[in-house]
């Protein structure tokens, strides 16, 4: 039987592998920011093929040599993510930022018990 679930939020920022902050890539300096924040976790993710605001199509096919296509995510309870929203917005100014309610499985030996509506 699966373990019951706990209720989280997951933020989905698109943003492009090129872009850049502090002299770093911005996905990275989500994830580090996240990190430093305490969420529960955060993971960049290279897209294969889309497009947003621009209207600009992206691929990742060789003849394209695109490489603006990552997507960052974190995944906390909604009081932290929502905490967080503020330093998204300060390094994101444009482009997709969008939440989803979501619900963890912990598996066992996993850590995934760290989402929790008690956690301080």
């Amino acid at each position: 039987m699966t373990a019951p679930t706990t209720g989280a939020l997951r933020l989905t920022v698109l943003v492009g592998e090129c872009d850049t902050c502090r002299h770093r890539p911005l996905y990275s300096e989500i994830v580090h920011r996240a990190h430093a924040a305490g969420l529960a976790g955060a993971s960049v993710f290279r897209g294969i093929e889309g497009f947003g605001a621009s209207s600009l199509v992206h691929t990742s096919r060789l003849l394209s040599l695109s490489e603006d296509l990552p997507v960052a995510v974190v995944v906390d309870t909604e009081e932290r993510v929502r905490a967080f929203l503020p330093e998204v917005d300060a390094l994101v100014p444009e482009g997709l930022v969008f939440l989803e309610r979501c619900e963890i499985v912990p598996r066992p030996g996993s850590g995934d018990d760290a989402v929790r509506e008690d956690r301080g």
